[in-house]
């Protein structure tokens, strides 16, 4: 029966730009009560504001995301601002395209305690209000890094993976339970991110789709009730196409490395 917006609490991390920005206030205007959280509180401001224009009881909740103590407030936050939360979207995370001969051990632990150790956090604390009510959803932001190995992306990969095999493996646990879970792999978005500093450039020739792309294939998923989304879709067929030809997948990845111009 897909997911009624009109009138759902639901809790949006990473959302001061980019996906969650958008998401979140295409969500307000279909009538949802927004959370939204993230570091910077001028631009989370901007972005509640905008969400308030559809739906004036949303919220936003400043903290960051790499401290666990936050994350913890975070959802005591949530239930208490808004008497529980029928949606969760674990957007929040980092990039970090950097090779692995150049990759440290602490850059590691940090792209995983983000993107990975982080949102399954806030999904254990926010659960049981779920399962009390035998009705939810979970949706987390993967990537398909994590599916496609990305070249140059290993820690990034390596944490959105295992983001995707959790979500999948908990949407089998949650099956009879009343608690959904969609896994939304995009491809690159044009958005803030991929000019924080720290990170080797993409290469030439990659084109990013907007976030809005991105969030109707969201927004058709969750009415579709779908557990997953690519975005574009056609990245599934290459993902395929890798599971059938796993070496011939990584022996074409090398040879496009190899072809890339030399900085």
């Amino acid at each position: 029966m897909g997911f009624e917006c009109e009138g759902s609490r639901v809790l949006v991390t990473g959302a001061s730009s980019g996906i969650g920005a958008t998401l979140a206030v295409r969500l307000a205007s279909q009538g949802a009560i927004v959370g939204i959280c993230a570091r910077r509180e001028d631009l989370l401001t901007e972005v509640l504001d905008a969400c308030r224009a559809h739906s004036d009881a949303s919220r936003m909740f400043v903290c960051d995301l790499a401290d666990f103590d936050a994350v913890d407030r975070l959802a005591a936050w949530a239930i208490e601002t808004f008497g529980g939360i029928d949606m969760l979207v674990n957007n929040a995370g980092i990039p970090k395209r950097r090779h692995v001969t150049k990759l440290e051990a602490t850059v590691v632990e940090e792209v995983t305690r983000i993107n990975y150790l982080s949102p399954v956090r806030l999904t254990l604390a926010l659960l049981p209000q779920m399962l009390d009510r035998g009705a939810g959803r979970i949706v987390n932001v993967s990537s398909v890094a994590a599916t496609l190995s990305s070249p140059g992306e290993a820690a990034y990969d390596a944490s959105k993976s295992a983001l995707a095999v959790f979500s999948e493996a908990m949407a089998i646990d949650l099956w009879d339970l009343g608690v959904g879970v969609l896994t939304v792999y995009p491809g690159v978005v044009d958005t803030p991110l991929f000019s924080i500093p720290g990170n080797d450039p993409l290469p030439p020739g990659i084109e990013a789709i907007s976030a809005d792309e991105l969030v109707d294939g969201v927004m058709g998923a969750l009415a579709d009730d779908a557990i997953e989304v690519y975005v574009p879709a056609w990245f599934k067929d290459i993902v395929k196409h890798k599971a059938n030809d796993t070496a011939g997948f990584i022996e074409g990845s090398v040879a496009y490395v190899r072809d890339l111009p030399k900085s």
